[in-house]
């Protein structure tokens, strides 16, 4: 049996690490919380989720455990704070696409209690 994403670690990626087909990206998909999806913007693909809350600090509080998670694993999302609402996105930047990273991040995301 395969270990959950949550269990892994993000890597080290480079210029030349293999960015996944979309069709590796959705069956990764499948492994994440239902709010997960792949979406296009600016014409690259992310991996994406919008979380929502009461009011602001919630979010903020949010962004702050994130953070951290992200500092641990060396793997950074772009985080869009709003009020009520935080939206998380990812791609690995160094591979110019979607990696294995951006699912195992999102799978340890998934795991921080709500605000």
């Amino acid at each position: 049996m395969a270990t959950p994403l949550a269990q892994q670690r993000c890597e080290a990626c480079t210029p030349e690490t293999p960015t996944l087909s979309r069709a590796d990206a959705e069956n990764l998909l499948r492994e994440l919380d239902p709010g997960w999806s792949v979406k296009e913007r600016e014409g690259k693909d992310w991996l994406t989720r919008t979380l929502k809350f009461k009011g602001f600090m919630p979010g903020v509080a949010l962004v702050n455990r994130i953070a951290e998670l992200a500092e641990r694993e060396g793997h950074h999302p772009d985080l869009e704070l709003t009020y009520g609402s935080l939206t998380v996105r990812l791609r690995t930047h160094a591979a110019d696409g979607l990696t294995r990273n951006d699912f195992v991040l999102a799978a340890k995301i998934d795991e921080i209690p709500p605000p």
